[in-house]
Order: structure tokens, then C-alpha cells, then sequence
């Protein structure tokens, strides 16, 4: 997949600046959150920095689509103001939330095996379904018409570029191949992008030691 993702001239003409590194794992072996994956939320944690300034050029960018980033926060703020207190969900996940704090630096984290067509980054139109579940229940909910969202053939995989997942594409312990996406603005540079994606790869072949990962800057 990483060759046919895309990201619209409509979000470059937004935000210039962007890039995204897209890492696939193929064979993951995922389960239970253990002590190692409690772990790295903990040592990331007490290395979280809400005031970095990658987190407002996230604020300036949902601001510039007609977000309110006070009220739906990029994913990387909402991570470092509660880094304390992280749940741990599975393995994977905290690996890639522990980079997300340590980085400061969204992730988004995909079953790529329930993907229907390739991901690409665009401006909604507004009637794209998005699967969520409230109250227990599933739920399909619309993006704003011109929000910037992550999507597949299907629907929204990811509402507000990195604000909030569908429940379609999340990974869970069952998943075996996922995508990541590490999305970066100015003035974050690029060779600390490159080291989250080595940091995350790490941790992935502690989880899954034959796992196949491949990276792709997409700029």
C-alpha cells in the first residue's frame, strides 16, 4: 500500500509544510498490554513536553480547515496533556502512543487488512461515513464539508487529520499488518521524524522479532 498513498493538492495547498512517514508491519504478533509495552508509557511520560512547538503548528492547522483545537485536540496534544496517566490498550498500541509522547509527534496506527483501497489524505466533501461506536452501539457519523481526513475506498478512516480513528481500521490484539502514519508540520525537522519511525520499528521487533517493516517519506 505504501506506493498508492496520497496526499491531495487541496491539504498541500493547506499546510505546505507537511509530511508524513508511512511504515508498514506485516506479521505483527500483537496481544495484552504486558509490562514491557507499560513500560515505555512510563519512561515516555517523563519525557512528554506539552509546550514543544510542533503541538501549536498542529492548533494553527485545524484552525486553518475550521477546527477548534481547544475543544477537538490534534492527537498529539491530547496525548502529552495526559501522558501521566496513558491506558494501556495492547502492545502495539502503547508502542506506538510512547513514541507519540516521547516524539511528540502524531501517529496513527491502521489494520491495514481492513482497508478497502489505498489511504490517502484529503478535504472532505461531507458525506464520507465514519464508523463509531456511542453508547455502545455502532454509529456512522459525517465529517464538515473542506476537514481535512484520512480515508480508503470505503470511508473516513481518520476525522480532523489525526483527531479521532474509526473503529473500522483500529488495531487490536487480533491485528497482523498495520500501517503507521508519523505526520509532521514545521518547524519539526525531519531527521527527528526519521528517528521516531526507527524508534517505533524497534519497539515493533521487540513485540513481533519477524516482523517486515518498510518505510516510505512521503513530502
Amino acid at each position: 500500500m505504501l506506493d498508492q498513498i496520497v496526499v491531495d493538492a487541496t491539504v498541500r495547498e493547506l499546510r505546505p509544510d507537511f509530511a508524513v512517514l508511512l511504515m508498514s508491519a506485516e506479521g505483527l504478533v500483537n496481544g495484552p498490554s504486558d509490562a514491557t509495552s507499560e513500560g515505555w508509557l512510563k519512561a515516555a511520560a517523563s519525557a512528554a513536553d506539552p509546550s514543544d512547538p510542533h503541538v501549536q503548528a498542529w492548533h494553527e492547522a485545524y484552525t486553518a480547515f475550521g477546527a477548534k483545537p481547544k475543544r477537538t485536540r490534534p492527537s498529539v496534544d491530547a496525548l502529552l496533556r495526559r501522558a501521566d496517566a496513558l491506558p494501556a490498550i495492547n502492545r502495539v498500541v502503547d508502542a506506538y502512543n510512547a513514541v507519540s509522547v516521547e516524539y511528540a509527534l502524531p501517529i496513527g496506527g491502521e489494520d491495514i487488512d481492513h482497508y478497502e483501497g489505498p489511504a490517502r489524505l484529503v478535504r472532505a466533501r461531507g458525506n464520507e461515513p465514519f464508523d463509531v461506536i456511542v453508547s455502545g452501539e455502532p454509529a456512522v457519523e459525517y465529517p464538515s464539508e473542506g476537514e481535512v481526513i484520512w480515508r480508503d475506498d470505503k470511508g473516513v478512516t481518520c476525522r480532523r487529520w489525526n483527531w479521532r480513528q474509526c473503529v473500522r481500521t483500529r488495531i487490536t490484539e487480533d491485528t497482523k499488518n498495520a500501517l503507521f502514519l508519523f505526520e509532521r508540520l514545521e518547524p519539526y525537522p525531519i531527521d527527528r521524524l526519521r528517528a521516531a519511525g526507527d524508534a517505533l520499528a524497534d519497539r515493533l521487533r521487540v513485540i513481533s522479532p519477524d516482523v517486515r517493516i518498510a518505510t516510505r517519506l512521503l513530502d
